[in-house]
């Protein structure tokens, strides 16, 4: 029996992206945050420990924790006797839903009961033991569609909790993996698509999305490919301040290896080439790998001599010089701080946003003096009026001494 079936008289609990409780089409317990009690608590730890039982010490701790109460024992008959007149009063068969054998409290077995977190459970062990490949992708696949999201979401600072939100999630990972792979096997690139944008919804900021770039290159689509990870890395940035992670960055680099073109004269390559150039004014703005790409290729003519090249790190900075980790202010003020580097440099010079509030700047045939122009420059487009924000400048020669350190603008 599972979750979908939706068979009458079954206890359906889900605790996988959220906490409900449903009886014959009837919602008992959870649905929203503030539907949480000490009643939800309790039907939370008793339903997922329902074979091992709790101690009834270990259910005090964990539903008083260091409150100073002058009875515990009697606190926790009267939360008991509560739940099990609430829930006879939802409708359910009136059995001892709650009982006590030698000091450990058991969920009845007189009830069937279907709990979304230990089925998935399961599905991930069953699938790891069968040796079928078909039947074991379909088995990875049920288990990675019945993983609604983070186990009990609400309960992040209980460490019971959080430890199996940690267990269920490396489990979710394994079997995104482990279908993954045995899709690739398969060359069924479409199915791998459906579930990297699958897992990428689950599980956001995990990089999932090298899933479905994966197989969107596979199948020939590599601008939709380019669009995802362009796409992808800005929403990082804007969520979390994070850069690309060196997986989507090998992803992106192994997309730009498979590319294929047509057969073509040298005139033609050109102009798609030529075609694909930023008309904007300012510097180039483009993804860290790009960045990444456009520095080796700069160290390695260096080699040659004859320019000088600098390597500039913006960062916004509050009043007292500190720099600024997160906020909405943050987020405005590294988007001005971009536009204003981006039309103070030239377009023969790269930047890239580095993470929330930070910008690196590549200046091709500038000296010293000229970082500090060019800084005087941004100050001036971005400082509006008595702001007290400000932005912190660092400056390296890229032929550099790594024991002289970082030049403070």
């Amino acid at each position: 029996m599972r979750m979908t079936d939706n068979h009458p008289d079954v206890l359906y609990v889900r605790m996988l992206g959220g906490f409900s409780v449903n009886w014959n089409g009837k919602l008992i317990a959870g649905g929203s945050k503030a539907s949480e009690s000490q009643f939800t608590y309790l039907l939370q730890i008793l339903i997922h420990n329902r074979e091992q039982g709790v101690s009834r010490d270990r259910l005090e701790e964990l539903l008083f924790e260091d409150r100073d109460l002058s009875n515990v024992h009697h606190a926790l008959q009267s939360i008991i006797y509560n739940a099990k007149k609430r829930l006879e009063k939802a409708g359910l068969p009136p059995v001892n839903y709650i009982e006590q054998r030698k000091g450990v409290f058991y969920w009845t077995d007189e009830l069937t009961l279907v709990e979304d977190a230990r089925e998935f459970e399961a599905l991930h062990v069953k699938a790891g033991e069968t040796a079928d490949l078909d039947e074991r992708l379909v088995l990875y696949m049920d288990a990675c569609h019945l993983y609604g999201g983070e186990f009990l979401p609400s309960q992040t600072a209980v460490i019971w909790a959080a430890r199996e939100a940690r267990r269920y999630r490396e489990m979710f990972c394994d079997c995104v993996e482990q279908a993954a792979q045995l899709m690739r096997v398969n060359h069924d690139f479409f199915q791998m698509e459906e579930l990297g944008k699958y897992a990428s919804k689950i599980d956001p900021l995990a990089d999932w999305e090298t899933v479905t770039m994966e197989a969107l290159a596979s199948l020939g689509r590599y601008e939709e490919a380019r669009k995802l990870y362009d796409d992808t890395v800005q929403y990082y940035f804007n969520e979390q301040g994070l850069r690309p992670s060196r997986k989507l960055m090998d992803q992106f680099e192994r997309l730009g290896s498979e590319m294929q073109h047509r057969h073509a004269a040298l005139d033609q390559i050109q102009q798609e080439l030529s075609g694909s150039n930023d008309d904007a004014p300012g510097g180039y703005l483009c993804s860290y790998p790009v960045f990444s790409g456009i520095y080796s290729m700069v160290e390695r003519m260096l080699e040659r001599g004859g320019q000088s090249v600098y390597l500039m790190l913006c960062t916004v900075v509050d009043s007292k010089g500190n720099p600024m980790k997160e906020g909405l202010v943050l987020e405005e003020l590294s988007k001005r701080m971009g536009d204003a580097v981006r039309r103070t440099i030239r377009r023969g010079d790269a930047m890239t946003q580095y993470g929330q509030g930070q910008y690196l700047v590549l200046l091709v045939n500038t000296t010293r003096e000229d970082c500090g122009i060019i800084q005087r420059r941004i100050n001036q487009r971005f400082i509006v009026g008595r702001q007290r924000t400000g932005i912190e400048y660092y400056v390296n020669s890229v032929v550099w001494n790594p024991e002289l350190g970082a030049e403070r603008g």
